[in-house]
């Protein structure tokens, strides 16, 4: 590389790994220990919704560094929704309820994730999510009956009470 920054022809680029990636969010003034128990990032961070996995699990596209880009998965901070893979049929229907109200209130547009930090699973983390428009994901799932507040631990059963039903996802009328 020349001082400038541009390469010579035939001369190998070094690989932007995962080392180069932590340094350039660093260097951005983001980064910050939380007690030890482990790396979080209080953003904001801009990121693009490439698909909505169910109703608290997104993919995205952020962007953590001039010219770099980041795909993961993303789990909502403070919500819970009910699993597409549920053993009773009206959880099943109440989660093609929440995946179906997140991707009319989000899907494939710009949101930005504050309080990040990596997740219990490997690779994906969690996230507070706003809407472009400042408004929190998780409150909007859990004001349309279609998520509950959750701060980690045991979930509680959406099967538990039976039948419940949650306000049409097409109407997206919550916070």
């Amino acid at each position: 590389m020349t001082r400038r920054g541009r390469q010579h022809p035939g001369q190998a680029r070094a690989p932007m790994g995962a080392a180069a990636v932590t340094l350039a969010v660093l260097l951005a003034g983001s980064a910050t220990l939380a007690d030890g128990a482990g790396e979080a990032i209080k953003g904001p961070v801009a990121a693009a919704v490439l698909d909505v996995v169910d109703g608290d699990t997104l993919r995205v596209r952020a962007r953590i560094w001039l010219g770099q880009e980041v795909t993961t998965l993303v789990r909502l901070d403070g919500v819970d929704t009910p699993e597409l893979k549920a053993s009773c049929d009206a959880e099943r229907r109440l989660a093609a309820q929440a995946r179906d109200f997140v991707r009319a209130r989000i899907g494939g547009a710009a949101v930005v994730l504050t309080e990040i930090r990596f997740g219990k699973y490997a690779g994906r983390v969690v996230a507070r999510v706003a809407s472009a428009d400042d408004k929190d994901l998780a409150g909007a799932l859990i004001g349309a009956g279609l998520g509950q507040a959750y701060a980690g631990g045991t979930r509680r059963s959406w099967c538990a009470s039976g039948s419940r039903e949650a306000p049409s996802a097409a109407t997206g009328n919550a916070n």
